[in-house]
């Protein structure tokens, strides 16, 4: 009794201690929290004020920038003891993933990671983590929890978003916030604090890693692999809290520990809740399939994943809701408060049964595999720029993989959907499910998911192998994984240029490399049809690269040498132009390529996600440099300083497609257009010579018009395509399919095709057979079918590319990336 009076004494006496001596938020910031939006660099700041003064429980270390420059940081608090272990407790929770060889240690500490802000302008929860911070540092009930519990904290995911949206409202809101929902405080200019810098939505970016943000966040999550992780949001501030457990539909591989956790976390928010009298609810709309979530993709990496939606987008300080009630910040950083708290302690008092079934989630994947199939079979043949990039990916994921030394196997051909046997060649590359992250790699790989419910959040097909456009296989058996590729490729000096090179084009390798060269000012060449030099044929779209069309550039021979081995591009030396069969260089059908000047329309009236996409790729990918001007700008625009413009997906064209507009005119004149989703259907009615297909009307009598009132949610779906890939025939002798096999596999997320065109090209059709992966309703199935996708409508001496899907959906759609370089050099 002595030893356990004087513990609870020296306990008292501790927190009574850091409640003097840790700064609360008032006191370092000057004001309460939820009374005003807090600048990022104050955030930092206070936690930067915790570390100093309780460094024995809080550890601040910054992994990583934003594109702006804005640091990144997270917050390791727990016990003393734990703080002052904290690589220990790392590598034995790796350990006990078996991400790390050895035996995990018998004393384990289980691990919440909770994420905060991802969405700029849904700014409450970096103000509640402040709170939560400074709660787990000094009150009594978290000491005790953080004894069996390390609490990793990132307390704004997207600094650069935050600080947009905070900065602006700032600079609008008056003495006192005004609740008016139409007062100029609760609309936001475009683009929204909602994205990073790009325009990117991070919270979609999760099993991409497209974004730098993303990469360097992962990077850190990985180190960790924790057994709890929170993802904090806003939505419409009409709606009360939403926390777990999820909506379905769940995919098949979460597990019934991880569906139970999540009713057993949900209880105990509602709990407190209830207390309060605030409203929430549960298991609808937010569903945990999508793989690249902030709570999916956790999930599928251990974690019990989940996401907390505070009602509160718009909502500025304060703002009256439909009820004529006030929501205030104040109000929605303490829920936000409150699930943080719930959240450490039930993960506290379930520590046990975390770590064994964590555990139990990996070594399940490496004795028995994990789905259907077994091994995914990616052929290398003429995909070595393609298997480059997915290694990359897969490394990011923490996702090994293997070689095939020779041998055949029977499985799921991904461009037939048949069974199919086939022969294993030296360097196909094996991604197992027998491996640590083999849930992981069942979700990202399988041919089709198989979804319970349709009504989904988000896209419903992934599967990388159509995403990155490879031959692969699905194969139900373990397949034996080479340690190492029998051929490596090794970029060498190339031979010397005699009369010049050649270089086939293949990917976004050769695109890069191309513009890289086009900056340099060197001029090269394509060939629009096929050709065969010394035994080797060369595609249509071939580069050529001339000593003669270059005699201006200093060392042209270097230049082109350094770029290729820069970007491992293999250079093919060529004596003549005198071709064994096909076109001589000298040929009509072999053309010039200069250096375009590129325009991205961007600003009100665009998408700013589909704008962001295309910077990105632009700045990101080709590496070429581009003009962003504002849609707004346009009509007034300088047409003869561009030689293409590019309108992303959006709305705010209707001017520029009018009869006589002088964008027309460019483009007769000489310009190229590429229009993307959006913008192509404003195209469409303009009646320039693109057509969306028109579906027929019910019939009066049709009983289709009978409706039940109760079923409209489900009725609506019969329309819907919340995002399916599809397989589009492509005319690969038409320049902007160059590169690419008969087959194109697309994103699509709507049920609008448009008409064969008589005077245009229609490169990129959808048949009948054009589902491959994916929920589709029945009437939008109907008719996606028999209609161009993808093509180029001369107009004068310009024309115009249209791309009625998103060929850069999300940045991770990496197969279209290749059609917008050829958009931007291939069609002349």
């Amino acid at each position: 009794m002595k030893k356990s009076f004087l513990y609870c004494s020296l306990l008292a006496l501790s927190l009574y201690s850091n409640a003097q001596t840790v700064p609360t938020p008032k006191s370092f910031l000057g004001y309460e929290i939820g009374q005003q939006f807090t600048p990022h660099h104050k955030i930092v700041g206070y936690f930067e004020a915790l570390a100093k003064a309780a460094p024995a429980q809080i550890k601040l270390e910054q992994y990583g920038k934003t594109n702006e420059g804005r640091p990144l940081v997270l917050a390791y608090i727990g016990s003393a003891q734990n703080i002052s272990q904290l690589e220990n407790i790392r590598v034995n929770n790796l350990k006990l993933a078996g991400a790390m060889e050895g035996a995990a240690g018998s004393t384990q500490t289980a691990i919440v990671w909770m994420s905060y802000n991802v969405h700029g302008n849904e700014a409450s929860s970096s103000e509640a983590v402040m709170k939560a911070a400074y709660y787990l540092l000094t009150d009594a009930k978290a000491e005790e929890w953080l004894k069996n519990t390390l609490v990793i904290l990132d307390p704004c995911m997207n600094p650069d978003g935050r600080d947009r949206y905070a900065n602006w409202f700032n600079s609008v809101v008056g003495d006192k916030f005004n609740a008016d929902p139409g007062s100029r405080e609760h609309s936001e200019p475009w683009p929204g604090g909602r994205s990073n810098h790009y325009n990117f939505d991070l919270n979609r970016d999760w099993a991409w890693q497209t974004q730098v943000e993303s990469q360097q966040r992962l990077a850190q999550y990985q180190k960790w692999l924790p057994q709890v992780h929170v993802d904090y949001h806003e939505q419409g501030f009409n709606e009360p809290y939403y926390f777990a457990p999820a909506a379905e539909p769940f995919h098949e591989v979460i597990t019934p520990w991880q569906r139970q956790f999540q009713i057993q976390i949900g209880r105990n928010h509602a709990k407190y809740f209830d207390a309060n009298g605030w409203l929430y609810f549960t298991k609808e709309r937010f569903d945990l399939f999508y793989p690249s979530y902030g709570d999916t993709w956790p999930i599928y990496n251990g974690s019990i994943g989940m996401t907390y939606e505070q009602g509160g987008i718009r909502g500025g300080l304060g703002i009256q809701d439909e009820n004529g009630d006030t929501l205030t910040l104040v109000d929605r950083a303490e829920h936000h408060f409150t699930t943080s708290i719930s959240t450490v302690e039930t993960a506290s008092k379930n520590a046990a049964d975390l770590l064994k079934n964590f555990q139990q989630f990996f070594a399940n994947a490496r004795s028995n595999g994990v789905g259907e199939y077994k091994t995914f079979v990616l052929k290398a043949k003429n995909s070595e720029g393609k298997l480059v990039k997915l290694q990359e990916l897969l490394r990011k994921n923490g996702i090994e993989w293997g070689y095939a030394n020779g041998g055949s196997a029977k499985g799921f051909n991904y461009n037939t959907g048949k069974d199919e046997s086939f022969n294993l060649e030296k360097g196909d590359l094996l991604v197992s499910t027998h491996q640590t992250k083999g849930v992981l790699v069942k979700v990202l790989f399988e041919p089709n998911s198989k979804i319970s419910d349709s009504a989904t959040y988000d896209i419903t097909a992934w599967s990388i192998p159509y995403v990155y456009g490879l031959n692969a296989y699905a194969v139900k058996e373990k397949l034996a994984l080479g340690s190492a590729p029998v051929t490596t490729m090794e970029y060498k000096t190339p031979p010397p240029m005699t009369y010049g090179y050649l270089v086939s084009w293949k990917g976004m390798s050769q695109a890069t490399f191309l513009a890289a060269c086009l900056q340099k000012g060197i001029k090269p060449r394509i060939a629009d049809k096929a050709f065969e030099y010394k035994g080797t044929a060369f595609p249509a779209g071939t580069l050529i690269f001339l000593k003669t069309s270059n005699k201006a550039i200093v060392n042209v021979e270097k230049t082109i040498t350094d770029l290729a081995i820069e970007n491992h591009i293999t250079l093919v030396p060529v004596e003549t132009g005198f071709m064994d069969k096909g076109v001589d260089f000298g040929s009509p059908d072999v053309s010039s390529i200069t250096a375009p000047r590129v325009a991205v329309a961007t600003g009100e009236g665009t998408n700013s996600l589909s704008a962001g996409e295309v910077w990105h790729f632009m700045e990101r990918d080709l590496k070429y440099p581009v003009s962003m001007v504002n849609a707004t700008s346009l009509a007034n625009m300088r047409w003869s300083k561009y030689d293409i413009l590019i309108l992303p997906d959006g709305n705010g064209y209707r001017g520029l497609f009018e009869k006589d507009s002088p964008m027309k005119s460019w483009i007769q004149q000489g310009g190229k257009l590429i229009v993307i989703d959006g913008a192509a259907a404003q195209l469409a009615r303009a009646d320039w010579g693109l057509n969306a297909k028109k579906e027929e009307e019910p019939k009066a009598g049709d009983y289709e018009w009978v409706k039940s009132y109760g079923n409209q949610e489900r009725d609506g779906l019969q329309q819907n395509n919340p995002g399916a890939i599809f397989k589009v025939a492509l005319d690969t002798t038409h320049p902007l399919a160059f590169g690419y096999g008969d087959t194109y596999y697309t994103m699509k997320s709507d049920d609008v095709v448009y008409e064969f065109m008589k005077g245009g090209w229609n490169v990129g059709v959808m048949k009948k057979d054009a589902p491959v992966a994916g929920f589709v309703g029945n009437k939008a199935k109907t008719k996606l079918k028999d209609g161009v996708l993808f093509g180029e409508l001369p107009m004068g001496q310009g024309s115009i590319i249209f791309m009625t899907d998103n060929v850069l959906f999300r940045n991770f759609w990496e197969n279209g990336k290749l059609m917008m370089a050829n958009a931007l050099f291939m069609v002349h």
